[in-house]
């Protein structure tokens, strides 16, 4: 679809994909240089013609757009911490890398962070991401105090969880949180942050020898832990894990050498994955000697380590690039969320991706808590697994398709941000809201112009 770009707005034509590497299209990307220009383009292009893309860390289509015009936001990278506060205000464009680079040194931590720091503002508040703490701090959208967004009117907006009066603000607000880039196009955020005295987390690690006592000590955990997560391994019968929790240590408590230094921050990555790697690479017996040294190498029980911010929640942004290791076909991550009372899904999970002979050695299971308002935020109370798998794995997507309906009918979804293959009947099932939101766009936005291949694939938007 052409667009007639405002003056001095250039675009390239570039192929995309998410990070699963699973389903490239062609599309026109743009990068405005202020608010003006990007309004000046919304108001010039016709509905169902463009997409907000941050750093593409959606694993699957929700940042793209075929043969559709993809805007991307590096000049909207205001960075304005108000100490006094304890907020920050930044551009859509903006990094967590490059925000946690100024506020860690500050006495501040993000409020949440997801499981890689190479995601913008706009894509954390649009995909609503979360961390090892929702149990206790919710999701990212819960700590957004205020946004500006461009509507599909080319109008700029201000939006507040309350609505300041407006019940129809708050509801776009929330519509926004989680909406997956659908209601036009952020471009800038206020969120509260974490005060912290010191860069480093103590961390306890247990090892367990099955998932049952596992998931049990995960719920202890609950009450005793900020941040907590835990490693299975996929592979196993027993379904052995590692369960990591931590909290932000006191600088009182770090070693005298880093006393004088105690927000000392600067993460590198070590690695870079080769370009091409085989698709064979990853397979059970591969998949397999990795889960036993990971599981070796983990500790029976440690406790408080001193760990850096990046090893702690970002281990993966050590490796550039690793979504290589899986080969050209790609991979896809498989994570929903479940009520407590649909706990067994996790070990069904587990079970069927062995039998299908899909290896994961990144499978992570964490707990979550109160959902918040917005109509399509992930998290709801209860559990969540996230599984990475290839993509090319014979029968994947049939087993999918079949949990996809035990998820379902538990009460449970499937999280957008990751998604690459579910269906629309799938989205209905799960999100019960998903109407509301779809009248909260129609009558809110009027002119609404933003859409993408996800919203192609699951959502029935209302157009002008």
């Amino acid at each position: 679809m052409t667009i007639t770009l405002p003056a001095g707005l250039t675009a390239e034509t570039r192929t995309l994909s998410g990070w699963g590497r699973t389903n490239p299209v062609s599309a026109q990307v743009v990068q405005p240089s202020s608010v003006e220009q990007l309004q000046e383009l919304i108001r010039g292009a016709p509905p169902r013609s463009l997409i907000a893309r941050g750093l593409g860390r959606s694993y699957g289509d929700a940042a793209q757009l075929k043969d559709g015009t993809v805007i991307e936001l590096p000049a909207f990278d205001r960075i304005d911490l108000d100490p006094g506060s304890g907020t920050v205000t930044a551009g859509a464009g903006v990094s967590l890398d490059q925000i946690l680079r100024v506020i860690v040194p500050a006495g501040f931590f993000l409020p949440v962070t997801p499981g890689t720091r190479n995601v913008t503002v706009g894509g954390a508040i649009a995909a609503d991401v979360h961390g090892k703490n929702h149990h206790v701090d919710g999701s990212f959208g819960n700590h957004v105090q205020r946004l500006l967004l461009v509507d599909g009117s080319g109008t700029l907006r201000e939006l507040t969880p309350s609505g300041r009066g407006s019940f129809d603000e708050a509801e776009f607000f929330w519509a926004t949180v989680g909406g997956m880039g659908l209601t036009g196009v952020i471009v800038e955020a206020t969120f509260s942050l974490i005060p912290i005295t010191s860069s480093l987390i103590s961390v306890d690690t247990t090892r367990y020898c099955d998932l049952e006592s596992l998931m049990a000590a995960m719920v202890e955990a609950d009450a005793k832990y900020r941040y907590s997560v835990a490693w299975v391994d996929s592979l196993d019968p027993k379904g052995r894990g590692v369960l990591t929790c931590g909290d932000h240590a006191p600088a009182e408590a770090l070693p005298k050498s880093q006393q004088s230094d105690p927000l000392y921050y600067d993460p590198k990555a070590l690695a870079s994955a080769p370009p091409f790697l085989p698709g064979g690479l990853l397979n059970k017996f591969t998949v397999r000697a990795f889960n036993e040294a990971w599981y070796r190498k983990a500790p029976k029980h440690r406790v408080g380590e001193l760990q850096a911010i990046a090893p702690f929640f970002h281990p993966l942004d050590g490796v550039q690039d690793w979504n290589r290791i899986y080969g050209p076909a790609g991979f896809l991550q498989y994570q929903f969320a479940v009520p407590n009372e649909a706990a067994h899904l996790v070990q069904r999970t587990l079970e069927a991706l062995r039998q299908v002979g899909a290896p994961s050695f990144l499978t992570v299971l964490k707990r979550f808590g109160p959902s918040n308002p917005a109509p399509l935020s992930f998290p709801i109370p209860g559990w969540t697994l996230a599984a990475d798998v290839p993509a090319a794995v014979p029968g994947l997507l049939e087993v999918l398709n079949q949990i996809d309906e035990e998820v379902a009918a538990a009460g449970g979804r499937l999280y957008l941000a990751k998604d690459s293959r579910q269906s629309a009947r799938m989205m209905k099932n799960s999100y019960a809201r998903l109407y509301d939101w779809e009248q909260s766009v129609a009558l809110i936005n009027q002119t609404p112009k933003t859409f993408s291949d996800i919203a192609e694939r699951l959502f029935n938007v209302p157009m002008a």
